[in-house]
């Protein structure tokens, strides 16, 4: 006979018979089918859960009618806990010295066991403690900007070699630019990029600017954040002191090669040789040579030399792409360059003339943010108010001055450092509901409309040459001029986008093309009103090259790499601007190109067909071959005059 089922009596049990019968002493089919009822409400419960079992009401128990359990096995993990937990009473027990009582060797209720279970859980969870704050305090220290730039190399544009190359004749080019102009010298460059092995190169530029002083090479290449530029108010190529001693420190991390200079400041003068590296930890140089060399035939000038991970590739986005777009945007200067290939190329200077210098202004009130008028208000020690503003600010009167004051509710006469917070953060405010005139312009140096076509027109094969000047604008307080320029046909392929050449201050931007507001100007604007085809936020489809340049005291770039400008509206709205006047002009010239197009086509129709008419009248008409002549003439001379 088969054992019972789990939950259920067995067959033949006269008590469960009589217990389903009933008391009230109905059939035994009822008995049956209330026995039957009662068994689907009460679910079997494992041993090993049981007080966890729902409370269900006996009012609602026909909502939940569990199937009946099949029958199952407990796992042996679970025995196996069970068999602990049963023993631990007992070890406890036999710690202490004396036999287990009741209590301890007794099964806990269920409802006892689960929160023992989840103390004993947490228990083991608990986690010791790794480090202490005196610990984690001794580790902590100051960072040299160069020890962070050694880790960020690629913030600086030497993410890769190729760029590191590029970045490399960019930093020293750049320089020497700056030092002949500031210094009045016509600049001529050399630049020699030689290849030494597999992903290695060893960059020259030589140029013939004024020379550096010879107690400041080792700080000039040899310590970030280092330069004369960054606390002026006017147009330069450079801004933070980063570039090259940045690029001797990418030489230094991937060769462990040193910085080769040799600089002269005047003829008769010595000419001063340094061998540099940096300290990274202190931000320092580290001289290993200085010596006094021969020079011959150089009157003034600087070289330098950097061996670094690199790798030459021709494009627009090698060095062979960026001198040709230096000398695009800087028509005075003259530039030799030898590839590592040993070809060589001349870009020859257009104009003799210098740019314009530009002059240092003072910063506009309305560049001024609140913690920096904060700092310069305590660093004014001495100064009254109203003399600090006109001395301190750029198109600021004494009338100004005093509006300003005035609708700050301060005294004219109030010592700067002596000013509390809250009278600062109105001071501030006043200073922006004050109408001031914009900065000056004489800060910044275009290059003109005259040489930027000049310049189109020495390098680009070309049918239509445009350019166009903006008048100065400001942004934060900062002037700024935007020019643009445009090359249409000649040989350009006329199925593939524009060439869009981007500059900032004369120096050619290479990378990070998309996230710069000049591409995003130029895509912007609606170039089918001017003859080109385009597509919904791109660049227009053409034969053409366009050329945009930025000059501004204060180049808002995107990151240290100076390659992309920042998204300003009023950048973004003058580059559109003179993008529209140079498309005005470029649609002139395609719709007029079109027609004379229309106009040759049917002038080669009557070329084509008069004859034949003439033939045919000559034979309707028996016209001698004079007269024939003469109809044909006739006939050319009225569809050519009524073509018109």
């Amino acid at each position: 006979m088969a054992p019972p089922r789990r939950g259920r009596p067995p067959k033949g049990n006269s008590k469960n018979k009589a217990s389903r019968s009933g008391s009230n002493g109905r059939g035994s089919g009822a008995g049956v089918a209330s026995a039957a009822r009662a068994r689907k409400a009460k679910p079997t419960t494992l041993p090993l859960f049981e007080g966890l079992e729902p409370q269900v009401k006996p009012a609602d128990r026909t909502l939940f009618t569990p199937e009946p359990p099949r029958e199952r096995t407990v796992p042996a993990e679970i025995d196996k806990k069970k068999a602990e937990a049963k023993a631990e009473p007992v070890e406890r027990a036999a710690a202490a010295g004396g036999p287990p009582s009741d209590s301890q060797t007794a099964p806990a209720p269920a409802s006892e066991k689960a929160p023992a279970a989840r103390k004993a859980r947490s228990k083991v969870k608990k986690r010791t403690r790794r480090s202490t704050a005196q610990v984690m305090a001794e580790k902590q220290r100051s960072i040299s900007v160069s020890e962070f730039f050694t880790k960020n190399r690629h913030l600086l544009g030497f993410d890769n070699p190729r760029r590191a190359l590029l970045a490399t004749v960019k930093e020293a080019v750049d320089n020497a630019l700056d030092a002949c102009e500031e210094a009045g010298i016509l600049p001529d460059i050399e630049v020699i990029v030689i290849a030494n092995g597999d992903n290695r190169c060893r960059v020259t530029v030589v140029d013939n600017g004024p020379g550096i002083v010879k107690s400041q090479i080792p700080r000039i290449f040899g310590q970030l954040l280092y330069g004369s530029k960054f606390h002026t108010l006017k147009q330069t190529r450079g801004q933070q002191g980063i570039g090259i001693s940045a690029a001797g420190m990418y030489g230094q991390l991937t060769t462990g090669r040193p910085v080769l200079i040799i600089s002269k400041t005047g003829p008769g003068r010595p000419a001063h040789y340094y061998e540099i590296q940096i300290d990274t930890q202190n931000n320092k140089p580290v001289v290993l040579k200085d010596n006094e060399v021969e020079w011959p035939d150089v009157e003034s000038g600087t070289s330098v030399t950097i061996e670094f991970e690199g790798r030459y590739q021709k494009g627009r986005h090698s060095v062979d792409g960026y001198l040709e777009q230096t000398a695009l945007a800087n028509p005075h200067v003259s530039i030799r360059y030898t590839n590592p290939q040993g070809k060589k190329f001349e870009f020859s200077r257009i104009t003799n003339e210098l740019p314009t210098e530009p002059r240092e202004i003072k910063p506009h009130p309305y560049g001024v943010e609140l913690g920096a008028l904060i700092q310069m208000l305590k660093e004014a020690k001495g100064k009254r108010l109203l003399k600090f503003l006109q001395s301190e600010f750029s198109r600021v009167s004494p009338r100004v001055a005093t509006a300003v004051t005035d609708r700050a509710g301060l005294a004219e006469h109030a010592k700067c450092h002596l000013i509390k917070s809250d009278d600062v953060e109105r001071l501030y405010a006043a200073i922006g509901q004050t109408k001031i005139l914009a900065p000056p312009m004489n800060c910044v140096s275009p290059i003109g409309e005259e040489l930027i076509q000049r310049s189109l027109e020495a390098q680009i094969k070309a049918d239509f040459f445009v350019s166009k000047t903006r008048p100065p604008s400001v942004y934060r307080g900062n002037p700024f001029i935007v020019e643009a320029g445009i090359a249409y046909g000649g040989d350009r392929p006329a199925d593939e986008l524009v060439t869009l050449y981007r500059f900032a201050n004369r120096v050619p931007l290479l990378y990070q093309k998309s996230a710069c507001a000049i591409t995003n100007a130029v895509a912007s604007t609606i170039w089918r009103n001017y003859g080109l085809q385009q597509s919904r936020g791109a660049l227009p489809t053409g034969p053409a090259v366009i050329f945009v340049h930025l000059a501004s005291v204060w180049v808002p770039f995107t990151s240290e790499s100076k390659e992309a400008i920042a998204d300003y509206d009023e950048i973004t709205r003058e580059i559109r601007f003179a993008l529209q006047e140079c498309g005005r002009q470029l649609g002139a010239f395609i719709r007029r190109r079109k027609r004379e197009a229309e106009a040759s086509r049917k002038r080669s129709y009557i070329k084509q067909y008069i004859p034949h008419i003439g033939e045919a009248l000559r034979d309707i008409l028996d016209l001698s071959e004079n007269q024939t002549t003469e109809v044909v003439e006739t006939l050319s001379d009225v569809l050519e005059r009524s073509r018109k």
